[in-house]
């Protein structure tokens, strides 16, 4: 059943924007239990990486549904969790 029912690529691109959106969507509970953790609001560097990779997968949904604003804010998005990735490791050096 499974099997049928990915190999219709509308299926297959609506799993992969639920992943996408699941993905994105639990970097906010990884910052929340971080920032717990350590007793004051933060962000940690999973939380960029999340974004990049859920955003990624949002971008390929959009895509294969052809929605330019989707595929707009991603693009943008995606830009900004990059560079905030190069800024944390550029410190770090």
């Amino acid at each position: 059943m499974f099997l049928s029912f990915i190999k219709n690529f509308d299926n297959f691109f609506l799993i992969i924007g639920f992943a996408g959106q699941s993905i994105f969507a639990s970097r906010f509970i990884v910052q929340w239990i971080y920032s717990e953790k350590i007793g004051e609001s933060a962000i940690p560097i999973i939380f960029w990486y999340l974004s990049i990779f859920g955003g990624l997968m949002l971008l390929i949904y959009a895509i294969s549904r052809k929605d330019p604003v989707i595929i707009t804010g991603q693009l943008f998005g995606i830009i900004v969790y990059l560079r905030n990735l190069i800024l944390i490791y550029r410190k770090q050096k």
